[in-house]
């Protein structure tokens, strides 16, 4: 029975080992150098000996020097704030299961700061939106959903005045309680007008494949509409 006894508390122990082993997820973690902060979530560090830009996953905070937007309110406070964050500690950056670069050949990773997440703590102090959710790199959406919850909860931030954040960006003339001038685009406006780091204005058409990736500057209505300001359509020249 004492063998029998000591056989079953072995097993036991071996199994509870397994289980704890594959049910705790570790982060994987890799160390970087911050070489600059661009704005409130972009950065460029070096990676694999190189100078790498890389886009925070799953926010957007508000534009600090954007070739149409210009600046918006509180994108200086949104790249200060991530620059301190940057230097307070060992910055790391971990990655999700999809694509590791966007269509503008930056890098997509969630950023850390001795083990604390960069982009958690941006939306818990109302400097960043959750966005761009694209599956599958939507590990902590959920998480960063929970933080923006309490940021708006307390009105902090991007939340001080309605309408300031939207799920299509910021509107300089919501903030500071200004009557907005213009109504966001309805449903039949879904051509989407984006300015790309080169400043090319291209607009993309629902059935373009690279549609569901890109963010928006501005929406049009028809492609006549978006030509006459400029932007040009994916496949021209």
């Amino acid at each position: 029975m004492l063998k029998r006894g000591l056989a079953f508390a072995l097993l036991w122990l071996v199994l509870a080992g397994c289980t704890l082993e594959t049910t705790v997820e570790e982060k994987e973690l890799q160390e970087v150098e911050v070489l600059s902060v661009i704005d409130g979530d972009t950065i460029r560090i070096d990676y694999e000996g190189e100078s790498t830009t890389v886009r925070y996953l799953l926010i957007d905070t508000p534009e600090t020097n954007h070739p149409s937007l210009g600046e918006q309110p509180l994108g200086k406070e949104a790249t200060e704030t991530n620059r301190e964050l940057l230097a307070s500690g060992t910055v790391s950056i971990e990655f999700d299961e999809g694509g590791r670069f966007d269509d503008y050949d930056r890098l997509l990773a969630y950023i850390y700061v001795d083990g604390e997440s960069v982009q958690e703590q941006l939306l818990e102090q109302g400097l960043a939106r959750v966005a761009y959710v694209f599956e599958p790199n939507t590990r902590y959406e959920d998480e960063f959903k929970d933080a923006e919850q309490r940021a708006r909860d307390e009105s902090l931030g991007v939340w001080q005045y309605d309408g300031y954040a939207t799920d299509r960006g910021f509107r300089a003339d919501a903030y500071g309680g200004a009557t907005a001038e213009s109504e966001e685009a309805d449903g039949d406006c879904a051509i989407k007008g984006n300015i790309n780091r080169n400043g090319d204005k291209i607009y993309h058409l629902p059935s373009d494949s690279s549609y569901a990736q890109t963010n928006p500057e501005e929406w049009f209505c028809t492609e006549q509409e978006a030509q006459d300001a400029g932007f040009r359509g994916v496949g021209s020249r």
